[in-house]
């Protein structure tokens, strides 16, 4: 076994404490700290030993914080973010709406507008961008610290010319109609459980939306279906059990939302058309 193998073993022995997936951590952070990627790692099995910047890594972890803000990037999608602290870090769920877009989509040219609410470091936005490849878009988000990284984002992928970003509070001042209208709000009741690191180090403002967690749907369901031009696509991120007490908030406002289905079977999000 060679030297970078069993520090891999001992920090994934030492990560299960405060991990569900302390291998997978262990590996990202050590080629991370090799300037590498993980399946380079995997495959390559390579010699010499770990370097000081690795156990840096994992003690860092050991304290909670999570792998992207350490190793400054997450996959999401097709593409690759940058990320850091002040920023909802991208996760798998998100993804749900992005497929549900490809479904609605598929067999036309695809959204030419583009609209991400909340867009956080480009998340939805960029990935959509990256999908269709003709369309362009708007990212709104109240924190300079997401606008910040997602303007870094467009231009490491090359999409400056096709995503602008503004600082904003939802809709308000958008007069536009899109084709394609992602959101991720906030949706976690306050004081409820989150994972372990999440709100010790992710931001609040991105979290959190009062007693029930749906303080900003109650704010987004009336703008939707002005914001969707004809034939247009929402796709709005929800948490697995709200999917009653959401739609319920776009009916209200004469939508009539679908629900989707992220990769566990839990309802995600709901969908509506123009």
């Amino acid at each position: 076994m060679t030297a970078i193998l069993r520090a891999l073993s001992r920090a994934t022995n030492q990560l299960s404490s405060i991990s569900d997936t302390p291998r997978l951590d262990a590996e990202v952070l050590m080629a991370a700290a090799l300037g590498i990627g993980r399946d380079r790692l995997i495959l390559t099995n390579p010699n010499g030993q770990a370097p000081d910047l690795y156990y840096h890594f994992v003690e860092r972890r050991l304290k909670g914080e999570p792998v992207a803000y350490i190793t400054g990037r997450r996959a999401f999608w097709t593409i690759d973010l940058a990320v850091g602290p002040g920023v909802l870090i991208p996760r798998a769920d998100s993804e749900t709406l992005l497929s549900a877009a490809v479904e609605f989509f598929a067999g036309t040219p695809g959204p030419g507008r583009i609209l991400d609410l909340g867009t956080g470091p480009g998340t939805l936005l960029l990935a959509a961008l990256d999908e269709w490849p003709r369309a362009t878009g708007l990212g709104v988000d109240v924190s300079q610290v997401a606008l910040y990284y997602a303007e870094r984002n467009a231009e490491r992928l090359g999409m400056t010319e096709r995503a602008i970003f503004r600082a904003g509070h939802w809709a308000n001042g958008i007069e536009e109609r899109f084709d394609l209208v992602l959101i991720n709000p906030p949706y976690v009741a306050e004081g409820a459980e989150t994972g372990p690191g999440v709100a010790e180090f992710e931001p609040a403002e991105a979290l959190f939306a009062g007693s029930d967690g749906l303080d900003d749907y109650r704010r987004l369901a009336p703008e939707v279906g002005r914001l969707l031009a004809p034939g247009g696509f929402a796709a709005i991120e929800i948490g697995f059990d709200q999917a009653q007490a959401a739609s319920a908030l776009f009916r209200e406002a004469g939508l009539t939302p679908s629900i989707a289905y992220d990769l566990g079977e839990n309802e995600r999000a709901l969908l509506i058309r123009g």
